[in-house]
């Protein structure tokens, strides 16, 4: 990364800088005889790609910088170089009006993500205008205060990369290497069940790792408290057999530098209460999901205890209405939105898998394999407080005609059921009606392939939008491997027909930022959500439209919407800059979400997704519009992509 540290500036063409500066507010207000001095006074520098013009707290700022051509990303970063407050200025915009008036080294790093040509503005020129035209300090002085810059700054630095230091934030500062209080003990694959019981009871320790006989370094499984009661004492196996029976493998390890948050997402989303430590490729302990709940009172770990020991539908129905006493405590503790859509989605997936697990061992055996799909944000695993349910079934192909017809009517009966359970554990039914008890998506496998090449093959405009709900699907419950098949059939279609994601590229398009020409909020003028703005299908909807575009054409399997954009950065389909932008701005405009439908909650309404910019803070509402900025940008790609079909 070049570094610049003094700049080897070109007097500017006086008509190229009086041109500019008629275009651009505030300076646009000035008289001509005005304009014509500012301009005279302006130099031009031109900045490669990839170079760094300020370094947060070393750059001295001699100029206001405005951005003639080309683009810029300013940020600031921890110590570990982790990004926060990032946001991508282009052409008509500028940077280093805070350290001017704060008369202060620089507040954000710059870099240029495209080569960029600036004008530069004297400092003193520039603190003229502030102090002789109420216009520019009404401009600038409104938006850069010293208060701005001393507290806002200084409280988003801490919040977002430190961290408050207090207790309830342990499950997100502390790793899980610092849990681990001793060396695992291991045994061989040979070793007895017998044997195993007998150490773990001496030891007093509830799991043990299993390696191969002829590698002490080669660690194939683990054996635990439970194995023993559920695989052993249950299941009347013989105590001499050898432990490789009952161990699982293979091995799941998290690093010892993992969150405490990160490393319980992964224990429940596997089903698994021990979990080894591993650093620099050696496993340093076991932790259990005991030790990180022990940091913390309220822990959805409790939840899914419950949620497992349900032998009645009816006792899911209290327990789903927990949720938002869990997802209220990671909020307030600091936890980022992809956290806490994680959680969400795992808790719901716990729900529905009990739930439909009871439900088909009351109704008896399904005639065929069948699976469970989620669609929408529910396949995303995006779901927030408002979750409308979003599925459907998909079952094995019928060889007979007397399979056929038990198998719609086992189905039939076998989905009312649940949408209905569903409902009563505070899952509203889809408006659309795309939920698996109608017909139309309770279907063998053969029909929905046909029902995905027909919208992918023969593709009908209005009738693609419509779909597109169905192209984020993941397996819920039963026969996963129906809706793997599904999804590579899918992607195999896709590759043969691009004009199916030029409709879907025109229709993102459509979706424009809700920013006005002079980069104000473009909000709702009457109606129930007058003076608000939808940053579900505004913000954060365009992003995930894109991310699928993308995952879609390059046969990406995963469906969140971060996966996916993760997982094109990785493979270079998608420029790393940009990726950064998009994730950033996803994360933050998901947040906004989360936070306004918990006050929503809080005072005792129905959560929606309709922000008012106006109840923000000065600071929430300028990462809002960079975010909505970020969307331009990707629109560009998109345009450039599919701007024929």
């Amino acid at each position: 990364m070049a570094k610049i540290d003094s700049y080897e500036k070109y007097r500017a063409s006086p008509d190229l800088s009086l041109e500019f500066f008629q275009k651009i507010m505030p300076f646009r207000e000035l008289s001509k005889d005005e304009l014509e001095y500012i301009a005279g006074s302006c130099s031009l520098d031109f900045f490669p790609k990839g170079t760094r013009i300020l370094t947060a707290d070393e750059s001295q700022i001699e100029d206001l910088h405005l951005i003639l051509k080309g683009a810029v990303s300013t940020f600031i970063a921890d110590e570990h170089g982790e990004t926060a407050l990032e946001s991508l200025r282009g052409e008509g915009e500028y940077f280093g009006a805070l350290g001017i008036l704060q008369n202060s080294r620089a507040n954000l790093h710059v870099e240029t993500v495209e080569d960029t040509f600036c004008l530069l503005l004297p400092k003193q020129v520039f603190l003229d205008l502030i102090a002789e035209k109420p216009l520019f300090s009404q401009y600038y002085l409104k938006s850069f205060s010293n208060h701005f810059a001393k507290t806002t700054y200084n409280e988003l630095r801490n919040r977002k990369l430190k961290r408050r230091s207090s207790d309830d934030l342990l499950l997100f500062s502390n790793k899980v290497g610092d849990l681990v209080q001793k060396n695992p003990i291991i045994i061989k694959e040979t070793t007895t069940i017998q044997e195993a019981a007998l150490l773990m009871a001496e030891q007093r320790v509830g799991s043990l790792l299993v390696h191969h006989q002829e590698n002490n370094e080669n660690l194939t499984g683990i054996v635990t408290d439970r194995d023993l009661r559920f695989k052993v004492v249950a299941a009347g196996k013989n105590t001499q057999d050898p432990v490789r029976d009952i161990m699982s493998s293979p091995l799941i390890t998290v690093l010892s530098q993992t969150l405490c948050f990160d490393a319980l997402i992964t224990m429940l989303s596997k089903s698994i209460h021990h979990i080894p430590v591993e650093r620099k490729g050696k496993v340093i302990g076991i932790i259990t999901t005991d030790d990180i709940v022990a940091l913390q009172g309220t822990s959805p770990h409790y939840l899914f205890k419950e949620i497992a020991s349900q032998t009645q539908i009816a006792g899911l129905y209290p327990l789903a209405q927990k949720i938002p006493d869990i997802i209220r405590n990671l909020l307030k503790e600091g936890g980022k939105s992809s956290h806490i859509t994680s959680m969400i989605a795992i808790i719901n997936d716990q729900i529905l898998e009990r739930m439909l697990h009871l439900l088909s061992r009351e109704m008896g055996p399904s005639p065929l394999p069948f699976c469970w799909l989620l669609m929408g944000s529910e396949g995303r695993r995006e779901q927030t407080f408002k979750t409308d349910q979003d599925n459907a079934l998909i079952y094995a192909d019928p060889k007979t005609t007397e399979e056929k017809e038990a198998a719609e009517l086992y189905f039939a009966e076998f989905s009312e059921k649940a949408i209905n359970h569903l409902i009563n554990c505070g899952f509203p039914p889809c408006p659309g009606k795309i939920m698996a008890n109608n017909p139309q998506w309770c279907q063998p496998y053969s029909t929905w392939q046909k029902y995905f090449d027909t919208w992918v093959l023969s593709p009908d405009p209005e009738e693609v939008i419509k779909a597109t709900i169905f192209f984020d699907f993941r397996a819920g419950y039963g026969h996963t491997q129906l809706a793997l098949d599904l999804r590579n059939h899918l992607i195999a279609m896709v590759d043969r027909k691009d004009i199916f994601l030029f409709h879907l590229a025109r229709q993102a398009l459509t979706n424009k930022a809700p920013l006005s020409l002079f980069r104000n909020f473009i909000v709702e003028k009457d109606g129930e959500h007058r003076n608000r703005l939808d940053i579900k299908h505004k913000g954060i909807a365009p992003i995930s439209d894109f991310a699928r575009i993308l995952a879609l054409k390059h046969g990406i399997k995963e469906t969140n919407t971060l996966s996916r954009l993760r997982v094109l950065a990785d493979e270079e389909y998608l420029e790393r800059p940009l990726f950064k932008l998009l994730h950033d701005s996803y994360e933050m405009m998901m947040q906004q979400r989360l936070m306004h439908q918990l006050q929503e909650i809080e005072q005792g309404k129905l959560p929606d997704n309709h922000v008012n910019p106006e109840g923000l803070s000065d600071i929430e509402r300028r990462m809002l519009k960079e975010s909505f900025r970020v969307l331009e940008r990707m629109h560009s790609v998109l345009e450039t992509m599919y701007s024929a079909p």
